[in-house]
């Protein structure tokens, strides 16, 4: 529940960085967790259900990236509220650089960095930023010298070079949102 393996390396999970983003932002309980994600509309571009979140939060405090206080609020049930601790953050900052930086055709944990960017810093947004740009910039050519080079074979199928060039058209419309966002966070300056 809360690593995954993107490029070579162990992170967070999709839904525990979510998680994480939402907690760092203060300190909150499942239940306004939830109202959270609804409110954001994040379930969607991601799935991730309510009884998730209760296991991912407990996940996330098991590994100590998170620790629950019990409140008591007159009448009220009692309920823990989460916050992150030291650790979390610096496992949420490494997993939101990560997500930026590698790119491999799942586009939701570029998405949740771009939604959490403001946990790592202007400054280290705009480096991983530049790195998937320059690596974005070099898939994109030699996704373009693939299809040139299936085109001049008569004995390839349509839809393979079909496929290839629905490659190149999702690298050339990432290449787009991330200079988009280069130039929002330059603005910022």
């Amino acid at each position: 529940i809360i690593k995954y393996c993107q490029g070579g390396k162990f992170m967070l999970t999709k839904s525990a960085t979510i998680i994480l983003g939402i907690i760092q932002e203060h300190p909150i309980n499942a239940y306004e967790l939830i109202k959270v994600l609804s409110t954001f509309r994040i379930k969607d571009w991601y799935e991730i259900a309510d009884s998730s979140v209760y296991a991912t939060l407990k996940s996330l405090e098991k590994k100590n990236y998170i620790i629950g206080e019990t409140q008591k609020s007159g009448n009220m049930p009692d309920k823990t509220v989460y916050s992150l601790t030291s650790s979390g953050k610096t496992e949420l900052k490494k997993t939101i650089k990560n997500f930026i930086v590698h790119f491999d055709y799942d586009l939701v944990p570029f998405l949740i960095a771009c939604f959490f960017v403001d946990v790592i810093g202007r400054e280290d947004a705009l480096s991983c930023l530049q790195e998937r740009y320059d690596f974005l910039l070099k898939n994109s050519d030699g996704l373009k010298k693939q299809i040139q080079k299936l085109e001049s074979d008569t004995e390839i199928p349509a839809y393979v070079i079909c496929n290839v060039e629905h490659n190149c058209m999702i690298v050339e419309t990432e290449i787009s949102a991330t200079q988009k966002m280069i130039a929002s966070l330059q603005e910022t300056e």
